[in-house]
């Protein structure tokens, strides 16, 4: 095997530790394009593209949501979940801070603190997953069941479709 034309951050460090197999997927970043933007540079569903998103409790306890790119936290009901007054997204350098990831970059994995890791439940019935690698214009694609594997991992059901 050739050595890969990928970036390797602590994101590909941790999943090759766990022994999960992944594939770099490269795309063109653009600011504020999101998950839509790599779904289409990459040909792939806008719902099997997974969001790392950064959030914090009314305690400014971090926390991490992954979500599907064409859904939406619904953050009453998580913090309903969580049994908190309220959860909101953190601020990008707080966010910043407590992964070590850029905003637009952040993966769940490698991340410099560990943070409670919650998923959408439904991510879970996808056949493949295409989630920030650790860098902006860099998703890795994995069988879901390997976020399990790597992260511990608390399924909730809080996705909401945006208007």
């Amino acid at each position: 095997m050739e050595k890969a034309n990928y970036p390797v951050t602590p994101a590909v460090r941790l999943l090759r530790e766990k022994g999960i197999s992944f594939e770099p997927r490269l795309y063109s970043y653009e600011e504020r394009g999101g998950t839509r933007r790599s779904a289409a540079e990459l040909g792939v569903d806008e719902h099997s593209v997974i969001k790392t998103l950064v959030m914090e409790t009314d305690s400014r306890e971090p926390l991490i949501v992954l979500m599907h790119g064409d859904r939406e936290v619904s953050t009453k009901e998580l913090a309903r979940t969580l049994g908190v007054k309220s959860v909101a997204p953190c601020d990008p350098g707080v966010a910043q801070k407590h992964t070590g990831y850029q905003v637009g970059g952040t993966s769940p994995f490698g991340a410099r603190k560990s943070l409670p890791v919650y998923a959408e439940k439904t991510i879970f019935d996808l056949p493949l997953i295409y989630i920030n690698g650790g860098k902006r214009g860099f998703l890795v694609s994995i069988h879901p069941n390997d976020l399990r594997r790597a992260l511990a991992i608390s399924e909730v059901t809080v996705a909401i479709t945006p208007h």
